[in-house]
């Protein structure tokens, strides 16, 4: 009577953990789908852009005490013959003193706002990797996609090749052709195969890039596609796209660093006027106050030498910082118009190849094919005809992808972020 108990009791048990299992996964759905779920799993998830959102974060959390005054100091002195510290008649004195130092000149509103300016940098630099990142995953999201989509294109192509093999096997067996057709079309077969192991291969690289940029492990199981990625291009014009430029994250974030350098410049500057430090203090001798006394000290600006080169180092991480913005939107205006450059070209190349080669392929193909088989045409002139008609669907295939890849990097310079 155990047996059967214990081992209903392994059914329940695994029962449960199946059930736990499955709301693990429903938890947590897999990406890859849809190119919308790669951009949200991006986006919650991705290690880099959530450590540089901590980063933020953390430059955001040092604008107060940018500003704020330091911390006074407090003192106790014993004094007294011998040991004052042990002696407890009336001959040991104890002095008290309180010193605060104050900014003075608006410096402490400088360095707040050097900060505050180093807080909004440190926002914008996550929204310029945020671009790139999410354009990097949506070209890997697209290889990902393209791999699936030009392998069905290669096994249509093998199956219309044994067929025409089959067809090529009945006209040998009749006497109307040679056996080199059928050997031919195997030979086609066979090099189409090579294609698409290197087809394939290259889907599980695009899955391992995908995954990585997911923050994933890069064996980790992906959704297949359900449609094409949808990316969409804003601005049908270069110009357009390059006027962008202006308010793209990487170049206000150098400039705000700039502002931010330049507040620190006009610091440096300010610090050539001296603080202020204000004490109190108070002068025990034995069990009463003997006396009270009111502090003010100045700062002597002996070291002129030290603070001119912190002047000039202010001044130059300033320029530094204004290189660096024109430095960035030159190098986006190139990566902008080759990524533009890129998509026009694939776009204008598919639209041919959908609207022109393509039906004339097919129709070139259905010819030789009828023509063939009452043999008015050479085995030669059929596969030919096949090559060009599933070659223009391949060349359609590959040029959707250099499209959506453009596009995705065109997306990045011009804003189209989620």
């Amino acid at each position: 009577m155990q047996a059967p108990y214990a081992r209903w009791l392994w059914v329940a048990l695994a029962g449960t953990l199946w059930v736990l299992a499955l709301t693990a996964t429903a938890a947590e759905p897999i990406p890859g789908q849809t190119v919308e779920s790669v951009r949200t799993w991006l986006i919650e998830r991705n290690p880099e852009l959530r450590a540089l959102g901590l980063e933020a974060e953390a430059a955001e959390a040092r604008i107060q005490p940018a500003g704020a005054l330091p911390d006074p100091s407090a003192s106790i002195i014993f004094r007294g013959p011998d040991a004052p510290w042990r002696r407890a008649d009336g001959g040991r004195e104890i002095d008290y003193a309180l010193r605060q130092r104050f900014p003075l000149w608006g410096k402490r509103e400088l360095a707040r706002t050097a900060a505050r300016h180093e807080a909004v940098a440190a926002n914008l630099a996550r929204g310029a990797a945020a671009r790139d990142l999410m354009a990097d995953a949506e070209a890997a999201y697209v290889r990902y996609w393209h791999a699936d989509e030009a392998v069905a294109v290669l096994d249509r192509r093998i199956a219309l090749l044994r067929q025409i093999e089959e067809m090529a096997g009945v006209r040998y067996a009749l006497g109307r052709t040679a056996q080199q057709d059928a050997i031919r079309a195997q030979v086609e077969q066979t090099t189409l195969q090579r294609e698409r192991i290197e087809r394939t291969a290259a889907k599980h690289v695009a899955i391992a890039e995908l995954n990585a940029l997911l923050g994933r492990e890069p064996n980790a199981p992906l959704v297949p596609p359900a449609e094409i990625p949808a990316m969409h291009v804003l601005s049908p014009e270069l110009d357009t796209v390059l006027e962008r430029l202006d308010t793209h994250p990487a170049v206000e974030s150098q400039r705000e660093i700039a502002e931010a350098a330049r507040a620190s410049s006009i610091l440096q500057r300010r610090n050539r006027f001296p603080d202020v430090t204000l004490g109190v203090g108070a002068m025990q001798l034995g069990n009463g106050v003997e006396s009270t006394e009111l502090m003010v000290e100045v700062e002597i600006p002996f070291q002129q030498r030290a603070r001119r080169e912190r002047e000039r180092e202010a001044r130059l991480l300033h320029d530094a910082a204004l290189v660096r913005a024109d430095q960035a939107q030159h190098a986006l205006q190139g990566r902008g118009a080759s990524a533009w450059a890129q998509w026009q070209s694939a776009r204008e190349r598919r639209l041919l190849i959908e609207n022109r080669l393509m039906p004339q392929a097919d129709a070139t193909y259905q010819s030789a094919l009828a023509s063939y088989q009452v043999g008015e045409v050479d085995f030669s002139t059929l596969l030919e005809a096949l090559n060009e008609w599933q070659g223009a669907d391949l060349g359609r295939i590959d040029a959707l992808r250099d499209e959506l890849t453009g596009a995705a990097a065109v997306r990045a310079i011009e804003g189209e972020m989620p």
